[in-house]
């Protein structure tokens, strides 16, 4: 019985080095959206900043800088996740 139990020991073992490849990849995965969807969100708010520039919209430029301040945020909170090592 105690062969039984190693056995099933070591293939936990390699379940868990499977799957912490598969996370490994998922966090990877993760973080190239983030960046790519933080850049997005950056460039819209570069595109809605110009248009208050062009209009003299105060409104509208304060909603471009906080945008492109998000989108940086998200940007760096997502090469930050990325350095997560498991």
């Amino acid at each position: 019985m105690s062969l039984a139990l190693t056995s099933f020991a070591s293939d936990a073992i390699v379940l868990a080095d499977g799957s912490s490849s598969m996370l490994t990849t998922v966090l990877e995965l993760f973080t190239k959206f983030a960046t790519i969807g933080g850049a997005l969100w950056l460039v819209w708010g570069a595109i809605t900043l110009a248009g208050g520039l062009k209009d003299q919209n105060g409104p509208q430029l304060q909603s471009g800088i906080w945008q492109c301040l998000g989108g940086g945020m998200i940007i760096g909170a997502a090469v930050l996740f990325g350095t997560i090592s498991v």
